[in-house]
């Protein structure tokens, strides 16, 4: 009897994994199915921007991250970014100062984590 248990467990185990697998595979790792739309900033002249920073992301593997992560920075006010998935970084613009706290809860608040930064001008 705890034979068949251990199978029955097992084979759910796998249909859960087979499913999941195939989720992944056609609508990428974030799921969902539909591709994310991109949010432009408000200002999308980069000479208004005085502030540049690169920043280093942990946790994206799709282009669903990436644009998470673009549309969390373009939402906000006075910051321009454009997300190199490839890199895992992302090309900050700011009209203010951006400190290493800033990019922190932005990218916390998306489900990712900062694992470097560096102010560029």
């Amino acid at each position: 009897m705890a034979t068949v248990i251990i199978c029955a467990v097992l084979v759910v185990i796998c249909v859960y994994a087979v499913i999941s697998y195939k989720k992944k595979l056609t609508s990428g790792c974030c799921g969902g199915g539909d591709s994310k739309i991109r949010v432009k900033p408000v200002d999308s002249d980069k000479s208004h921007y005085e502030h540049k920073a690169l920043i280093h992301i942990g946790g994206m593997s799709c282009r669903n991250c990436a644009i998470r992560v673009e549309n969390a920075f373009n939402k906000k006010d006075g910051y321009y970014a454009k997300v190199n998935l490839h890199k895992k970084s992302a090309e900050i613009l700011s009209k203010q100062i951006m400190t290493e706290d800033d990019a922190r809860e932005v990218l916390e608040k998306c489900g990712y984590t900062l694992t470097g930064m560096e102010i560029e001008k």
